[in-house]
């Protein structure tokens, strides 16, 4: 089993395919696994690189660093395979880790996929937004907090592939039962407190300077990440652009992935053509 020794852990990884490298940062509630729809479609053009971040699927996190490691622990991933740029897309939580990478050392970044994410730059979306909006998005996270629900994927797409639900669920286990034990809800707390804090959040200024194509892949029926705040994040980047997928919540990968990959496989196409 491929580990990298980097940054103080041993990233579980695993790569397939030829080509220009992208890598896929998984979401809070899944790990390398949660990829198995994309993989063997982008292998046939890319060099495709799954990790696990630390402290989920079978990466440790041996010095309890947490969120504030997985930029760092992706781009010293990169430099161990001898990757110099790649295309970077992150579900959720992993979009976190590819922005904060992006923003950090963007000559290394080729192009920036945040599917059913704007983590990381939760603070400064959250700033310009209007206070409809946020009295909207505050609604439909009361809602889901009173409901006891944590609904990634759609309730029709639930009820209808009852089998692929199973799957989603098994794969997540994998966290919370493997070797790390992970308590996902501590380390999402985590996570959060670097996002609203100026310190550690991105500015205005510096999404705006991001110089490589980025694009949002937003679910109609996103309750984590809901569809108008995607938009505002959007709006913080100049030239960035944001599909909606209709009918799927909070995980398009995994919901509609055949939709998925191809708008993924055509941004990946333009980002090859940047210089």
């Amino acid at each position: 089993m491929p580990f990298a020794a980097v940054n103080g852990t041993e990233i579980y990884y695993e790569e397939h395919g030829k080509g220009f490298p992208v890598v896929l940062a998984h979401g809070a509630g899944g790990n390398h696994l949660s990829w198995w729809q994309q993989v063997p479609v982008f292998a046939r053009h890319h060099r495709v690189i799954t990790f696990d971040h630390r402290g989920w699927g079978l990466t440790p996190d041996p010095d309890d660093r947490g969120p504030e490691a997985f930029a760092q622990d992706l781009l010293a991933l990169l430099d161990f395979l001898e990757i110099e740029s790649a295309i970077l897309a992150g579900q959720s939580m992993g979009g976190f880790t590819a922005l904060t990478a992006a923003l950090s050392r963007p000559e290394r970044v080729r192009g920036l996929l945040m599917a059913n994410s704007f983590a990381g730059m939760r603070r400064e979306v959250w700033l310009a937004s209007s206070n409809d909006l946020r009295a909207h998005a505050q609604g439909i996270w009361e809602r889901r907090r009173s409901d006891g629900v944590r609904r990634a994927l759609a309730r029709e797409f639930s009820a209808n592939h009852r089998h692929l639900a199973f799957l989603y669920r098994q794969i997540r286990l994998l966290n919370e039962f493997g070797p790390n034990r992970l308590r996902s809800e501590a380390q999402i707390t985590r996570l959060r407190a670097l996002e609203r804090d100026p310190r550690s959040s991105p500015t205005h200024e510096s999404l705006s300077a991001l110089p490589m194509p980025v694009l949002f892949i937003g679910g109609e029926h996103d309750e984590v990440m809901p569809v108008p705040l995607m938009e505002v994040a959007s709006s913080l980047i100049p030239g960035s652009r944001v599909i909606v997928v209709p009918g799927t919540a909070h995980s398009v990968y995994f919901e509609a992935a055949e939709v998925f990959n191809h708008i993924a496989l055509e941004f990946f196409r333009s980002c090859k053509d940047v210089t």
